[in-house]
């Protein structure tokens, strides 16, 4: 059992992991969603590999897990309108992507939002429940394109809350 001052300490700590923001996107049969991401992570050079972490209980998780593909789209620097839109995730109801231009040559037919740093289209390898809060998923990258930009790095202040 950890004491008051140790758990603020890893709180501090694993705060300063620094990551880049994302829309993560998802589309199986006529449903899409999509919600703001910020753990992912490269795992692999070849084949070439990307990892996620999504909070138990997101409704983008069965679209994922159904269809067996996700997108990635990275935030610019600065950056406000779509960090907002998407902050909150989507209920599953209404199509988040509703009004926003999208990247109209999708690999793996997924909505990816055309303005942003760039997009990463990725075929699901591996989900893992790791019995915390989150799931991990693994995805071969299928297609990707880098658009310009500087990336939005996103420092959180307290490692242990969201």
């Amino acid at each position: 059992m950890q004491d008051e001052k140790t758990k603020q300490a890893i709180a501090a700590a694993l705060g300063r992991i620094p990551s880049g923001l994302f829309i993560l996107t998802a589309q199986h049969e006529d449903r899409r969603a999509g919600m703001l991401a910020s753990w992912v992570q490269q795992v692999c050079f070849q084949p070439p590999m990307v990892s996620i972490a999504i909070g138990k209980g997101r409704p983008i998780m069965p679209l994922i897990s159904e269809s067996r593909r996700f997108g990635l789209c990275q935030l610019p620097k600065n950056e406000k309108g779509i960090l907002r839109k998407f902050a909150g995730g989507s209920d599953g109801i209404q199509d988040p992507f509703l009004g926003l231009e999208l990247v109209h040559d999708s690999v793996l037919t997924l909505p990816l939002l055309a303005h942003t740093l760039g997009f990463l289209e990725c075929e699901l390898t591996c989900h893992m429940d790791v019995e915390g809060d989150h799931d991990i998923f693994v995805g071969i990258v299928r297609n990707g394109q880098y658009f310009g930009g500087e990336p939005h790095v996103h420092v959180r202040d307290n490692g242990l809350k969201y």
